[in-house]
């Protein structure tokens, strides 16, 4: 839900704290004055009297006291101030320690890290028994991902070895002579390299739901011209435009991962633009401790109601994938989504004015400057083709 700002909790029971100690110091304040003031006399000042042999020192006359009574009390009001603002500023902050450590463990079970646990330790009360049940329900949650999560590779793994076996039999009959030319086998072969396709996509995305990878430095710029040089036939087929621009940015990832995240992005952006003379840019910087990648294509204007499912599995646009050998697997930015989502970083998806979108990734700094990129310029730039014309600033 989206809230308007207001003060915190702590702050609340700051002001709470102070106010109530301002109470009780008023309070003593009207006592004093009510139950001590009231008797002082109203004789003349410094006054002797001697009566039967008894000497009588009478002192300032009630308006003079009150008069050095009211500096004072002022004082005190001043000083229960500062000190229950200072008291309940720490009062509340240990007081709301628990709630800041749940708060950030359903943060991080946000972000995807379900096995964090917070763990409150101390006897029982509220703050520990909602901090046990949050616990638990953690755990449940793992347990229950982890058990689709070894499922899908599972049933990934499993369908793998008769798609390889139906794919060498059909590749058999395409080369078999005597057969000619099947549209049977054509059809089936198409049908077969497209489920070969999801499987490879569905076990790709289960390892990168479990992180189950090894983390190095990778510059995303290099990254960027090796998926564009992929894919440059397939843009020129199209007639699209395909520019490569940004800086050396260096990430802590696998490089695999990263490199089908980026060439999916190009892919989609290449498939779903315009018939012909569309363009799609890619731009890679580093800004304020994090490294950003932008995928930007021509194409038909997106409502903006439909940007959230086109990260869901076997979703493209308002409809659900086709089932010929025309449609994808339906996965693309399902398994991008994933990549950034176990690299610790956040994916936004923006219309264009003009029709298409922009694709932005922003993914956290932290690489050693002075750690070499894995990937390394393959035969000179990466970027050949008149379609192509990477830009690549900085050292």
């Amino acid at each position: 839900m989206d809230r308007p700002p207001g003060l915190s909790a702590r702050l609340k029971l700051t002001l709470s704290y102070a106010g109530f100690l301002m109470l009780a110091g008023a309070l003593l304040i009207a006592v004093v004055w009510v139950f001590v003031l009231r008797w002082v006399p109203e004789l003349p000042p410094e006054r002797i009297q001697q009566r039967s042999g008894v000497v009588l020192i009478i002192g300032p006359k009630r308006d003079e006291l009150v008069r050095g009574f009211a500096p004072a009390a002022g004082a005190a009001m001043a000083f229960l101030v500062v000190f229950g603002l200072v008291g309940g500023w720490i009062l509340a902050g240990r007081m709301l320690a628990p709630l800041n450590r749940i708060a950030e463990a359903a943060r991080l079970a946000a972000n995807g890290s379900l096995s964090h646990r917070v763990r409150l330790p101390g006897r029982q009360d509220e703050f520990r028994e909602l901090a046990d049940v949050f616990d638990a329900m953690l755990e449940r949650l793992e347990a229950h991902v982890a058990e689709q999560e070894r499922f899908a590779a599972n049933a990934s793994h499993e369908l793998r070895t008769p798609l390889a076996i139906s794919k060498s039999l059909l590749d058999a009959a395409r080369a078999d002579p005597a057969r000619g030319r099947d549209e049977l086998v054509e059809r089936l072969h198409t049908i077969n390299t497209r489920a070969i396709g999801l499987t490879e996509a569905l076990l790709l995305l289960s390892r990168a739901d479990r992180r189950s990878f090894t983390r190095e430095a990778v510059d995303l710029s290099l990254v960027a011209e090796e998926a564009a040089e992929t894919l440059l036939p397939q843009a020129e087929k199209r007639r699209i435009t395909l520019d490569v621009t940004g800086e050396k940015s260096l990430v802590l990832g696998s490089p695999e991962l990263l490199l089908r995240m980026v060439t999916n992005l190009v892919q989609n952006a290449i498939v779903h633009n315009l018939p012909s003379g569309g363009t799609v840019t890619v731009h890679t910087e580093s800004r304020y401790g994090e490294n950003v990648l932008r995928v930007e294509n021509t194409g038909r204007p997106v409502p903006p109601d439909l940007l959230p499912t086109l990260t869901e599995p076997f979703q493209r646009g308002t409809q659900r994938i086709r089932t010929d050998e025309h449609a994808g697997v339906g996965l693309g930015l399902a398994i991008v989504h994933s990549i950034v989502r176990a690299h610790d970083g956040v994916l936004d998806l923006a219309p264009r004015p003009a029709g298409g979108l922009v694709v932005t990734v922003r993914l956290p700094g932290g690489a050693p400057a002075h750690v070499s990129a894995s990937t390394d310029r393959k035969n000179g730039p990466a970027c050949a083709g008149p379609s192509l014309t990477p830009t690549i600033r900085g050292s």
